[in-house]
């Protein structure tokens, strides 16, 4: 599947573009270093034990933190692009975006 970007602002920030529901669950941790980290569910209808489960994942994986990608076969690496995934959690998928110290619970 290809995805389309047509329709994103790239002058709007994550944060403008993603803005937080007033409901969002917001869960605290501490990265293996020592960083203070969390994991949103935007959605606010993730099972909070499974939201503590992936974040305890995600730091024991080293996820958070400023990181560098490239797109496939490119030369040039962008520090701090946000990492996306999908995960399902209790009967429904959400998508799972990763930037610098925070990840965030999408709808699908």
């Amino acid at each position: 599947m290809v995805e389309d970007s047509s329709f994103i602002d790239h002058n709007l920030s994550f944060d403008e573009a993603n803005p937080l529901n007033p409901d969002a669950v917001v869960l605290e941790g501490v990265t293996r270093k020592g960083k203070p980290c969390r994991l949103i569910d935007n959605t606010a209808s993730a099972p909070r034990d499974e939201m503590q489960e992936l974040l305890q994942a995600l730091i024991e994986q080293d996820k958070f933190g400023p990181g560098g990608l490239s797109a496939a076969g490119g030369n040039t690496i962008t520090l701090g692009m946000p990492e996306s995934a999908h995960v399902q959690l209790g009967d429904k998928l959400y998508r799972l975006i990763i930037f610098d110290y925070e990840a965030r619970l999408e709808p699908f």
